[in-house]
Protein backbone atom coordinates (compact mmCIF):
# COMPACT_ATOMS: atom_id res chain seq x y z
CA UNK A 1 0.00 0.00 0.00
CA UNK A 2 1.65 3.76 -0.72
CA UNK A 3 2.36 5.70 2.08
CA UNK A 4 -1.31 7.56 1.84
CA UNK A 5 -4.39 5.54 0.28
CA UNK A 6 -7.34 7.55 -0.81
CA UNK A 7 -10.77 5.40 -0.64
CA UNK A 8 -14.32 6.48 -1.23
CA UNK A 9 -17.22 5.38 0.90
CA UNK A 10 -20.29 7.02 0.14
CA UNK A 11 -19.32 10.01 -0.78
CA UNK A 12 -16.60 10.34 1.87
CA UNK A 13 -12.80 10.71 1.13
CA UNK A 14 -10.92 8.34 3.52
CA UNK A 15 -7.69 8.34 3.62
CA UNK A 16 -5.11 4.86 5.02
CA UNK A 17 -2.00 4.72 5.80
CA UNK A 18 0.80 1.82 6.61
CA UNK A 19 2.95 1.91 10.43
CA UNK A 20 4.92 -0.49 10.71
CA UNK A 21 2.93 -2.96 8.42
CA UNK A 22 -0.14 -2.44 9.80
CA UNK A 23 -2.89 -0.41 8.52
CA UNK A 24 -4.26 3.35 9.88
CA UNK A 25 -7.90 4.17 8.89
CA UNK A 26 -8.27 7.94 9.64
CA UNK A 27 -10.91 8.44 12.43
CA UNK A 28 -11.35 11.90 11.28
CA UNK A 29 -13.00 11.33 7.89
CA UNK A 30 -15.18 8.55 9.06
CA UNK A 31 -16.63 11.41 11.43
CA UNK A 32 -16.64 13.40 8.80
CA UNK A 33 -19.30 11.11 6.86
CA UNK A 34 -21.94 11.98 10.02
CA UNK A 35 -21.10 15.76 10.16
CA UNK A 36 -18.00 17.40 8.24
CA UNK A 37 -18.12 20.33 10.23
CA UNK A 38 -17.98 18.51 13.60
CA UNK A 39 -15.82 15.75 13.27
CA UNK A 40 -13.68 16.55 16.68
CA UNK A 41 -17.06 16.69 18.86
CA UNK A 42 -18.05 13.41 16.88
CA UNK A 43 -15.08 11.07 17.88
CA UNK A 44 -14.62 13.02 21.64
CA UNK A 45 -18.31 11.86 22.28
CA UNK A 46 -17.22 8.02 21.40
CA UNK A 47 -14.08 8.28 23.12
CA UNK A 48 -16.00 9.05 26.10
CA UNK A 49 -18.31 5.74 25.88
CA UNK A 50 -17.16 2.85 28.77
CA UNK A 51 -17.51 0.40 26.11
CA UNK A 52 -15.20 2.44 23.98
CA UNK A 53 -12.38 3.16 26.73
CA UNK A 54 -12.94 -0.68 28.03
CA UNK A 55 -11.93 -2.19 23.72
CA UNK A 56 -9.34 0.40 22.53
CA UNK A 57 -7.96 -0.28 26.68
CA UNK A 58 -8.45 -4.29 25.48
CA UNK A 59 -6.65 -3.83 22.26
CA UNK A 60 -3.40 -2.20 23.66
CA UNK A 61 -3.04 -4.58 26.51
CA UNK A 62 -2.73 -7.27 23.84
CA UNK A 63 -0.56 -5.52 21.38
CA UNK A 64 1.39 -2.56 23.41
CA UNK A 65 4.09 -3.71 25.87
CA UNK A 66 4.78 -0.28 26.94
CA UNK A 67 1.12 0.85 27.31
CA UNK A 68 0.00 2.17 31.25
CA UNK A 69 -2.58 -0.13 32.55
CA UNK A 70 -2.97 2.18 35.60
CA UNK A 71 -3.71 5.30 34.05
CA UNK A 72 -5.81 3.13 31.74
CA UNK A 73 -7.77 2.28 34.72
CA UNK A 74 -8.19 5.62 36.24
CA UNK A 75 -9.53 6.34 32.80
CA UNK A 76 -12.14 3.51 32.90
CA UNK A 77 -13.34 4.71 36.00
CA UNK A 78 -14.20 8.37 35.35
CA UNK A 79 -15.67 6.89 31.72
CA UNK A 80 -19.61 7.04 31.91
CA UNK A 81 -20.09 10.00 33.84
CA UNK A 82 -21.52 13.49 32.90
CA UNK A 83 -18.39 14.81 32.90
CA UNK A 84 -15.69 13.01 31.88
CA UNK A 85 -14.09 13.73 28.22
CA UNK A 86 -11.26 12.30 26.77
CA UNK A 87 -9.60 13.51 23.59
CA UNK A 88 -7.09 11.27 21.50
CA UNK A 89 -4.17 13.45 22.28
CA UNK A 90 -4.76 12.66 26.38
CA UNK A 91 -5.57 9.23 25.07
CA UNK A 92 -2.32 8.86 23.53
CA UNK A 93 -0.20 10.55 25.99
CA UNK A 94 -1.67 9.50 29.01
CA UNK A 95 -1.43 5.95 28.03
CA UNK A 96 1.92 5.54 25.88
CA UNK A 97 -1.18 4.08 23.13
CA UNK A 98 -0.34 3.16 19.94
CA UNK A 99 -3.61 1.57 18.19
CA UNK A 100 -4.71 5.80 17.77
CA UNK A 101 -1.95 7.96 16.26
CA UNK A 102 -2.56 11.79 15.86
CA UNK A 103 -1.03 13.50 12.86
CA UNK A 104 -0.10 16.40 12.08
CA UNK A 105 0.65 18.68 8.99
CA UNK A 106 -0.91 18.27 4.98
CA UNK A 107 -2.31 14.34 5.92
CA UNK A 108 -3.07 15.10 9.51
CA UNK A 109 -6.19 14.06 11.57
CA UNK A 110 -6.82 11.27 14.02
CA UNK A 111 -5.84 7.63 13.23
CA UNK A 112 -6.39 4.16 13.98
CA UNK A 113 -5.42 0.45 13.77
CA UNK A 114 -8.15 -1.03 11.76
CA UNK A 115 -9.64 -3.01 14.11
CA UNK A 116 -10.51 0.15 16.27
CA UNK A 117 -10.58 2.06 13.10
CA UNK A 118 -14.20 -0.66 12.42
CA UNK A 119 -15.17 -0.47 15.95
CA UNK A 120 -15.61 3.72 15.46
CA UNK A 121 -17.45 2.58 12.45
CA UNK A 122 -19.42 0.14 13.80
CA UNK A 123 -20.36 3.06 16.51
CA UNK A 124 -21.38 5.65 13.90
CA UNK A 125 -23.02 3.40 11.26
CA UNK A 126 -23.37 -0.46 10.64
CA UNK A 127 -24.13 0.29 7.27
CA UNK A 128 -20.98 2.90 6.83
CA UNK A 129 -18.87 0.46 8.30
CA UNK A 130 -20.19 -2.41 5.98
CA UNK A 131 -19.10 -0.37 3.03
CA UNK A 132 -16.05 0.32 4.64
CA UNK A 133 -14.64 -2.89 4.84
CA UNK A 134 -15.99 -3.68 1.07
CA UNK A 135 -13.64 -0.71 -0.06
CA UNK A 136 -10.66 -1.87 2.20
CA UNK A 137 -11.07 -4.94 0.69
CA UNK A 138 -11.32 -3.73 -3.11
CA UNK A 139 -7.90 -2.35 -2.31
CA UNK A 140 -6.35 -5.29 -0.49
CA UNK A 141 -7.27 -7.73 -3.40
CA UNK A 142 -5.61 -4.99 -5.81
CA UNK A 143 -2.57 -5.51 -3.88
CA UNK A 144 -2.44 -8.91 -3.75
CA UNK A 145 -3.12 -9.27 -7.27
CA UNK A 146 -0.07 -6.80 -7.90
CA UNK A 147 2.21 -8.60 -5.33
CA UNK A 148 0.40 -12.16 -6.90
CA UNK A 149 -0.11 -13.25 -2.96
CA UNK A 150 -2.86 -15.64 -1.85
CA UNK A 151 -4.18 -12.90 0.80
CA UNK A 152 -7.78 -14.09 1.73
CA UNK A 153 -9.70 -10.91 3.10
CA UNK A 154 -12.67 -12.66 4.58
CA UNK A 155 -11.12 -14.90 6.47
CA UNK A 156 -8.65 -12.00 7.75
CA UNK A 157 -11.73 -9.98 8.82
CA UNK A 158 -12.97 -13.10 10.68
CA UNK A 159 -9.71 -12.69 12.04
CA UNK A 160 -9.82 -9.24 13.24
CA UNK A 161 -10.32 -9.65 17.00
CA UNK A 162 -9.54 -13.26 17.27
CA UNK A 163 -6.63 -12.60 19.53
CA UNK A 164 -8.46 -10.29 22.07
CA UNK A 165 -11.53 -12.92 21.90
CA UNK A 166 -8.93 -15.81 22.73
CA UNK A 167 -6.81 -14.18 25.04
CA UNK A 168 -10.30 -12.96 27.43
CA UNK A 169 -10.87 -16.48 27.19
CA UNK A 170 -7.47 -17.53 28.47
CA UNK A 171 -7.21 -14.97 30.57
CA UNK A 172 -10.78 -15.57 32.59
CA UNK A 173 -12.20 -18.97 31.99
CA UNK A 174 -9.33 -21.56 31.59
CA UNK A 175 -7.73 -22.54 34.68
CA UNK A 176 -4.09 -22.78 34.87
CA UNK A 177 -4.74 -26.51 36.22
CA UNK A 178 -6.37 -27.63 33.12
CA UNK A 179 -4.42 -30.39 30.34
CA UNK A 180 -3.93 -29.32 26.96
CA UNK A 181 -6.28 -30.93 25.66
CA UNK A 182 -9.32 -29.39 28.25
CA UNK A 183 -8.23 -26.32 27.35
CA UNK A 184 -8.27 -26.95 23.50
CA UNK A 185 -11.88 -28.08 24.54
CA UNK A 186 -12.58 -24.34 26.29
CA UNK A 187 -11.14 -22.60 23.51
CA UNK A 188 -13.69 -24.55 20.72
CA UNK A 189 -16.23 -24.80 23.04
CA UNK A 190 -16.12 -20.75 23.34
CA UNK A 191 -15.67 -20.70 19.17
CA UNK A 192 -19.08 -22.74 19.34
CA UNK A 193 -20.88 -19.66 21.67
CA UNK A 194 -20.25 -17.84 18.19
CA UNK A 195 -20.80 -19.88 15.90
CA UNK A 196 -24.60 -20.60 17.59
CA UNK A 197 -25.39 -16.98 17.69
CA UNK A 198 -24.53 -15.99 14.31
CA UNK A 199 -25.11 -19.83 12.22
CA UNK A 200 -27.84 -21.82 14.57
CA UNK A 201 -24.98 -24.18 14.57
CA UNK A 202 -22.20 -25.72 15.78
CA UNK A 203 -19.03 -26.44 14.30
CA UNK A 204 -19.60 -30.38 14.50
CA UNK A 205 -23.06 -29.89 13.60
CA UNK A 206 -22.36 -28.34 10.42
CA UNK A 207 -19.60 -30.54 9.73
CA UNK A 208 -22.05 -33.46 9.96
CA UNK A 209 -24.49 -31.40 7.35
CA UNK A 210 -21.57 -30.98 4.63
CA UNK A 211 -19.33 -33.74 5.40
CA UNK A 212 -17.98 -33.52 1.49
CA UNK A 213 -17.41 -29.79 2.06
CA UNK A 214 -13.92 -28.74 3.20
CA UNK A 215 -12.74 -26.29 5.99
CA UNK A 216 -15.53 -25.18 8.59
CA UNK A 217 -19.13 -23.16 8.62
CA UNK A 218 -17.10 -19.69 8.60
CA UNK A 219 -14.91 -20.25 5.24
CA UNK A 220 -18.55 -20.60 4.04
CA UNK A 221 -19.70 -17.07 5.55
CA UNK A 222 -20.88 -14.48 3.63
CA UNK A 223 -19.35 -11.01 3.83
CA UNK A 224 -22.36 -9.85 5.52
CA UNK A 225 -21.95 -12.26 8.38
CA UNK A 226 -18.03 -12.23 8.55
CA UNK A 227 -18.80 -8.38 9.44
CA UNK A 228 -21.00 -9.31 12.14
CA UNK A 229 -18.73 -11.93 13.37
CA UNK A 230 -16.19 -9.43 13.63
CA UNK A 231 -18.95 -7.31 15.78
CA UNK A 232 -19.22 -10.21 18.18
CA UNK A 233 -15.66 -11.61 18.82
CA UNK A 234 -14.95 -8.21 20.02
CA UNK A 235 -17.99 -8.07 21.89
CA UNK A 236 -17.73 -11.69 23.43
CA UNK A 237 -14.15 -10.78 24.55
CA UNK A 238 -16.03 -7.86 26.61
CA UNK A 239 -18.49 -9.63 27.92
CA UNK A 240 -15.84 -12.76 29.32
CA UNK A 241 -13.96 -9.97 30.59
CA UNK A 242 -17.37 -8.72 32.68
CA UNK A 243 -17.88 -11.92 34.30
CA UNK A 244 -20.67 -12.94 32.15
CA UNK A 245 -22.29 -16.52 32.10
CA UNK A 246 -22.44 -18.00 28.85
CA UNK A 247 -25.48 -18.77 28.09
CA UNK A 248 -26.01 -14.75 29.06
CA UNK A 249 -23.24 -13.94 26.89
CA UNK A 250 -25.07 -16.33 23.92
CA UNK A 251 -28.25 -14.81 24.46
CA UNK A 252 -26.68 -11.20 23.82
CA UNK A 253 -24.50 -12.06 21.04
CA UNK A 254 -27.50 -14.05 19.16
CA UNK A 255 -29.65 -10.54 19.50
CA UNK A 256 -26.91 -8.70 18.19
CA UNK A 257 -26.64 -11.10 15.18
CA UNK A 258 -30.37 -10.56 14.32
CA UNK A 259 -29.85 -6.78 14.90
CA UNK A 260 -27.04 -6.14 12.64
CA UNK A 261 -27.58 -9.25 9.82
CA UNK A 262 -31.23 -6.91 9.56
CA UNK A 263 -29.84 -3.97 9.13
CA UNK A 264 -27.29 -5.16 6.44
CA UNK A 265 -30.11 -6.81 4.56
CA UNK A 266 -32.32 -4.09 4.39
CA UNK A 267 -29.54 -2.17 2.10
CA UNK A 268 -29.26 -5.77 0.17
CA UNK A 269 -30.33 -3.94 -3.11
CA UNK A 270 -27.34 -1.66 -2.80
CA UNK A 271 -24.92 -4.09 -1.86
CA UNK A 272 -26.13 -6.20 -5.06
CA UNK A 273 -24.80 -3.12 -7.14
CA UNK A 274 -21.53 -3.14 -5.19
CA UNK A 275 -20.98 -7.35 -5.90
CA UNK A 276 -21.63 -6.81 -9.45
CA UNK A 277 -19.51 -3.93 -10.52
Amino acid sequence: MAKNTKLEVKGTEITIFQENTSDFISLTDIARHRDSERSDYILQNWMRNRSTIEFIGLWEQFNNPAFNSIEFDGIKNQSGSNSFSLTPKRWIETTNAIGILSRTGRYGGTFAHKDIAFEFATWLSAEFKFYLIKEFQRLKEEESNRLKSNWDFQRTLAKVNYHIHTDAIKENLIPETLSKAQVSFVYANEADVLNMALFGKTAKQWRDENPNKKGNVRDYASIEQLVVLSNMESTNALLIHQGLAQSERLVQLNRMAIIQLRSLVVHSKSVGKLKNS
